[in-house]
């Protein structure tokens, strides 16, 4: 497997991440401390955690496809998108994992 398949996919792990928890946090002070002033935050948040989370699942599905993984394991990992803090935990756990696996692009250079 390429280094970039797994590259972009921590790349959008983390993004979708820290979104969640903005839109979380939002969601929270919008609704629940009553607070009118961060609708406009919130709504923009959602929408690129939304259109980022698409992106997720393309990049989440197909490093999965390629690691070979069972469907309830790609089912895990495509839902921890949507789980505050699980993009966090499930992209380290996926990296420690496939990082052994990992072709270089270019080849190390010979040693004379």
């Amino acid at each position: 497997m390429k280094k970039s398949v797994l590259t972009r996919y921590r790349a959008l792990a983390y993004l979708t991440g820290v979104l969640l928890v903005l839109l979380t946090i939002g969601v929270i002070a919008k609704y629940g401390l009553n607070m009118d002033g961060v609708a406009g935050p919130v709504r923009i948040v959602a929408i690129a955690h939304g259109w980022l989370y698409v992106l997720y699942l393309v990049f989440a599905f197909d490093l999965g496809s390629k690691a070979k993984w069972p469907f309830g394991r790609l089912a895990w990992i495509l839902i921890a998108g949507t789980i505050p803090t699980a993009a966090f935990f499930v992209e380290r756990k996926v990296s420690r994992e496939l990082e052994p696996l990992l072709e270089d692009a270019e080849p190390a250079p010979a040693k004379a």
